[in-house]
């Protein structure tokens, strides 16, 4: 594995440490790049954040693109995402977080996820969101 994906998948680690998943017991944590070329800044990290009525809880995946936002990190520059789920199965984000994906990240953004086995599942946003809705035709 090339060493900002490592890097990312650590980072992942790290944040899903912080998760509040009292109800599910499934701590997923997220962490964000600019260009996993060149790791010069931090990454930006997300963790699941859930409540008791289900509906409310805040995946890994948007916590950390919200927090971009709020760091202020134009739209459309980041370029890579590392999921990291507990257990030995990959998941892949959920119908609400790809469409942030698709509407925060680069066109170009490749997105991972990293369980607790060895292997990880990668994709593009057009394999996440087929047909999403666009930006510019709303």
């Amino acid at each position: 594995m090339e060493q900002y994906l490592e890097i990312l998948k650590s980072a992942a680690i790290e944040a899903s440490k912080r998760a509040y998943a009292p109800y599910s017991k499934f701590p997923v944590g997220a962490a964000l790049s600019l260009d996993g070329s060149d790791q010069s800044g931090e990454p930006i990290l997300g963790c699941n954040v859930e409540n008791i009525s289900f509906a409310m809880t805040i995946c890994a995946e948007r916590n950390a693109l919200a927090h971009s936002v709020s760091q202020k990190i134009a739209p459309k520059s980041l370029k890579h995402l590392a999921i990291y789920m507990p257990g030995n199965t990959l998941y892949s984000p959920c119908g609400a977080c790809r469409q942030f994906i698709a509407e925060l990240m680069a066109p170009e953004a490749q997105i991972y996820a990293f369980c607790d086995e060895e292997n990880y599942k990668q994709w593009g946003i057009p394999d996440l969101l087929p047909d999403g809705f666009e930006t510019d035709t709303i």
